[in-house]
């Protein structure tokens, strides 16, 4: 069901933990599911991305794509951070049943939150970013009833 890198990757998470006066933290959500994503960045006066570090509650699927997505992130600079997309991350995972392709878009977008914060912190705008949803399936509640 799931490929050998997400299964090292929820085993042996990179990355986990918390960054003490980060530069930004991003922390978003699937009330769905009850999958909790939370993205610390330590970016540098470069705007380069020092740390990373993450807290997850959820399933492995969770764990692990957002251990994934924190070793996407680290190293590059804010707008390489932004093209970092819940598709990227599934293909670096080699990746994920269709069930749990909601754990990407979460990585996604709580590294969108993160960068949101630090923005705002700073005073900044970052070219493509829009201000993320809390919940992955915020607006979504209309469409549905359309059925």
């Amino acid at each position: 069901m799931y490929t050998e890198k997400v299964m090292d990757h929820f085993q042996h998470p990179r990355n986990m933990g918390e960054i003490e006066n980060a530069s930004g933290v991003g922390t978003v959500g699937n009330a769905k599911c009850g999958d909790i994503m939370r993205i610390y960045l330590d970016i540098d006066k470069d705007g380069i991305i020092q740390d990373v570090k993450f807290k997850t509650f959820g399933c492995g699927a969770a764990v692990a794509t957002s251990s994934m997505a924190t070793e996407l992130v680290k190293g590059k600079n804010v707008q390489e951070a932004m093209k970092v997309t819940n598709q990227a991350v599934m293909e670096a995972l080699d990746g994920l049943p269709p069930v749990k392709v909601h754990c990407s878009l979460l990585a996604e977008e709580a590294i969108h939150a993160a960068l949101w914060d630090y923005a705002g912190k700073n005073g900044i705008t970052i070219e493509g970013l829009e201000k993320p949803k809390s919940d992955i399936h915020e607006g979504e509640e209309e469409e549905e009833e359309e059925y």
